[in-house]
This record gives structure tokens, sequence and C-alpha cells, in this order.
């Protein structure tokens, strides 16, 4: 008998037990930035850098959250290939970027940019809408859409 390897697609509940208030919830809608940074606010108590992709449905509601990489203090690996490869199970119609500074400052690096921009052209490719790319600080956020960026 011959052995073939299959993929399955499986998603994880993940309970939150601090207080719900605020937090993502399963069906959620974003409607603006402000409201994503409202969400994933928590990210600004984070050490090391967080790179998180919300995918959305066809009415931007969450379908989940991805943690695609953690970095270190000042820095997060993230591909393209990490990225789309859940949005693409998940059956993603759009997705959101959010990742944290851990210094508190929310201007974009260069390297922030760059990504964005391989990011939104490979969900081109592959029909997936990048809708922003938020960053977190310790009391504001940035938004790429916002801001003309993306």
């Amino acid at each position: 008998m011959k052995k073939i390897r299959t993929l399955k697609a499986i998603y994880q509940d993940t309970e939150v037990k601090e207080g719900e208030s605020g937090y993502l919830a399963l069906g959620e809608t974003f409607t603006s930035s402000l409201g994503v940074f409202t969400a994933l606010r928590f990210l600004s108590l984070e050490s090391k850098e967080h790179f998180i992709a919300i995918h959305l449905d066809i009415k931007n509601k969450v379908l989940c959250l991805d943690e695609v990489s953690v970095g270190s203090l000042n820095a997060s690996i993230v591909h393209p290939r990490e990225v789309y490869k859940s949005a693409l199970l998940s059956s993603a119609a759009s997705v959101l970027f959010v990742h944290n500074n851990p210094s508190g400052d929310t201007t974009p690096s260069r390297e922030d940019i760059d990504l964005t921009k391989r990011l939104k052209n490979a969900g081109d490719l592959l029909g997936i809408r990048v809708l922003d790319h938020v960053i977190v600080g310790s009391e504001h956020y940035l938004s790429f859409a916002d801001q003309g960026l993306i």
C-alpha cells in the first residue's frame, strides 16, 4: 500500500481569558483603521515585534487571525509565501496586516514600506486584496491606507 500526504486546513479556537471588551471577535467587521487598532491595541504591550494577518471574507468579516511571525525587539521576518499560505487555506477575500513596534514609534521603516508593497503585489496576483497595514505603537497607530501608502 502506498501512502500519500494530504493537507487539511484546521482552525484552532483560542480562549481569551482577559476581559473581552475591545478584543478581536470572529465575524467582526472592520470599517476603519481605528477599529483595527482598538481590537489589536494589546500588541502595544509586547516586548517583541509581532506580525499578524487578519483574514476577511467578501463582506470584511473576520474569518481568522494568523500570527505570521514573532520577531525580536525591532524586526520580524515576514515572507509573502507564509502570509498567503494561510490566507488561501481560509478562503480569505482580503487581508489586513498589523504589526507592533515595541519602541512605540509608528513611523514606517523603509523595510515596512517595501514589505507592504511586496505583500500587496503578491495579493494582487492571488486575488486577495490588501486593505491596510496598521502599525501599533504605545499610544498611537499608523495606517498605510489612511496615509495613502497602499
